[in-house]
């Protein structure tokens, strides 16, 4: 959005361009991507994927009379925390750490209702002493490891770990993809089963913001999630805390915008985008209403959200339908993970 939908973090230089001459569009699963912000310590950006027909992903494996581990500075905890901190580090291992029962749960439990799952749990760490938290017993773990309060700590890199009962080293979903540029096109069906819906953020940089649009994309039924250049990483752990494991049930998809204009066109979809209302009246805003919604139940649609302090580019203003959030007084901004909520409810698909 414009800076109409405000956030309190301040922004990240964004990483440089894609130079990529070759315009077909292909799918990867682990590759270096630009389109994340730049990777900072604390995982707010960075990013990868994947690429090719035989994609690689770096395996760091733990010995298999290992049980437990009491130390900070055992090498597999180093590995772990690694992860947690720097998104290149974690794309390129295709894994990410889930803090927490409750995401662990809901991520297990929606695989469990999928045909084939998309994920599994490549390690459980659990303190000493304590038993398998309910609802935990069918994530199927390779390896549960037992841990000391301090390494549960350092893994779950917060302050308190006293409502931390279980970390789980998750892999990749297969639901997410990075669209690359290549000789061979690829059918834009295999990255979202059902795109009648599908939410796309430009530029989103907190993780808190990109993780609670996810979670309301999982609530609300929308199709998938594109990730435009100069959003944060979806794996991130702030992200996961906030989407509470939804990264894990809903396909995204990473892309520039020649990427999303093929899906658009590949399923004739109409492009809106959340942004304030223009007071000298040089280009035309809808008012998001219940008319507007029913008038779109049957079109397929992408909806995008711009920016925390910059809002939409250009780009996208030009391209987009213009919609604005009707609101009392003289408030003008909303931040965006609120203004996306309220798009999402109300142009959720009936279907």
């Amino acid at each position: 959005m414009q800076s109409a939908y405000t956030s309190w973090v301040p922004l990240v230089s964004p990483s440089p361009p894609l130079k990529l001459p070759i315009t077909k569009v292909k799918l990867a699963t682990v590759q270096r991507n630009s389109n994340y912000a730049r990777d900072r310590d604390d995982g707010d950006g960075g990013g990868t994927n994947t690429s090719g027909d035989s994609p690689t992903v770096e395996n760091f494996t733990l010995p298999a009379h290992v049980k437990s581990i009491t130390s900070t500075s055992n090498p597999f905890v180093r590995h772990c925390v690694k992860l947690s901190r720097s998104s290149p580090y974690r794309h390129s291992h295709g894994s990410t750490l889930v803090v927490g029962t409750t995401p662990i749960r809901e991520i297990s439990k929606f695989q469990e209702s999928l045909p084939e799952r998309t994920t599994h749990v490549d390690y459980l760490f659990l303190l000493d002493n304590v038993d398998v938290p309910a609802g935990l017993e069918s994530s199927s773990p390779a390896r549960t490891l037992r841990v000391s309060s301090l390494v549960m700590k350092k893994l779950s890199q917060v302050q308190s770990t006293e409502s931390i009962e279980a970390i789980a080293l998750m892999r990749f979903p297969t639901s997410y993809f990075v669209a690359v540029d290549g000789p061979t096109a690829v059918d834009c069906s295999k990255w979202f089963p059902s795109p009648h819906r599908i939410l796309v953020l430009e530029g989103i940089q907190d993780p808190g913001n990109l993780g609670t649009l996810l979670r309301s994309a999982v609530a609300f039924k929308w199709g998938g999630v594109f990730l435009l250049p100069g959003c944060c990483d979806p794996f991130n752990g702030k992200a996961l805390r906030a989407s509470r494991g939804a990264s894990f049930q809903v396909p995204i998809v990473s892309g520039a915008w020649h990427h999303l204009q093929a899906l658009i066109n590949e399923f004739d979809m109409r492009l809106l985008a959340g942004h304030p209302d223009i007071i000298d009246g040089s280009r035309s805003v809808s008012r998001l209403s219940p008319g507007l919604a029913d008038s779109l139940s049957d079109t397929p649609l992408c909806l995008v959200l711009g920016n925390e302090a910059q809002g939409l580019t250009e780009e996208s203003q030009r391209a987009c339908e213009l919609v604005s959030i009707p609101m009392a007084r003289d408030f003008e901004s909303l931040n965006v993970a609120v203004a996306g909520g309220i798009f999402l409810y109300m142009l959720q698909p009936h279907l």
